[in-house]
């Protein structure tokens, strides 16, 4: 079955509002790699206070809207739908506590093909509640295997960024643990993917896999650690696209190639020599 285009150019979102505290913060964190060196200061800044920091990136679990795309007037058929890629611009720093609300809209839809499939691109803006001011921008690409071929396509196509031909000029491995799917799912995402084997090995799956967003905030703890000196203000944007799975306790590899502001990435487990973050682009200020 297709997806209905003029459905979800038409959709519309209630906004969502979520208020959090410096737990929150700091489980983010932990989930993403931070603190495996309990004496470095520079990481205990992000799962301790007093003076706690936040990592951007955790701006992807703030304010979910739920499962929308599973609701049958989309057309999409769930069990066959994967986070394609996924990308985020921010603006102000994230407060380590507060009440954030977000605002949704259906960015674009691209019709890859009967065979191929279809993206979804939607946008979320996080503000905050007190002063309205914007924090974030996200943009969640969803990746519908089975739902191509509805023969129109509207909003923007979203350009991959091309990784520079030429060996890396960093590269940080950063180590997951046997537990951390069942530790990050604790800040959104419960789909028993991530934690039942039973349910994994019925999607094809030896046993659960790592959330796709996971991986993504270790390469942006990568990123912060191996280019801003775990400044993580300083960086303003991050977008990668999803290649591969991640397992708990592999150790996720993450290359780097940097000109001026902006840093090209991408990340692999070189176990099994599966790249699993492509096309990624980070902006440093």
């Amino acid at each position: 079955m297709p997806l209905d285009p003029d459905a979800l150019e038409a959709w519309t979102f209630g906004e969502v509002a979520q208020a959090y505290a410096d737990r929150d913060t700091m489980l983010y964190a932990l989930g993403v790699g931070l603190g495996t060196d309990p004496l470095d200061e520079r990481q205990l800044r992000y799962v301790t206070e007093p003076d706690l920091l936040a990592v951007p990136t955790m701006a992807a679990v703030l304010c979910h809207p739920g499962p929308w795309i599973a609701d049958p007037r989309t057309g999409a058929t769930r069990n066959r739908i994967v986070h394609g890629e996924q990308r985020m611009a921010f603006h102000r720093p994230l407060p380590a506590a507060g009440t954030l609300r977000a605002g949704f809209r259906v960015l674009g839809v691209e019709d890859k093909g009967a065979d191929k499939g279809a993206l979804v691109h939607v946008e979320k803006t996080l503000r905050d509640e007190a002063t309205g001011e914007a924090l974030a921008t996200v943009v969640q690409t969803s990746f519908c295997r089975a739902d191509g071929g509805f023969g129109r396509s509207f909003g923007p196509r979203l350009p991959l960024h091309p990784i520079p031909d030429r060996p890396a000029d960093l590269e940080l491995s950063l180590p997951t643990l046997p537990q951390s799917a069942l530790l990050y799912r604790l800040n959104a995402d419960r789909n028993p993917l991530h934690s039942s084997p039973d349910f994994a090995r019925r999607a094809g799956f030896p046993r659960p896999i790592l959330h796709g967003l996971c991986t993504y905030g270790v390469a942006a703890h990568a990123v912060i650690a191996g280019l801003l000196d775990y400044d993580a203000a300083r960086l303003r944007a991050f977008d990668a696209r999803f290649s591969a799975v991640v397992f708990p306790g592999d150790t996720i590899t993450v290359e780097m190639w940097r000109d001026g502001a902006v840093a090209s990435f991408r990340a692999w487990v070189r176990e099994r020599d599966a790249r699993v973050l492509d096309n990624g682009r980070a902006l440093l200020g």
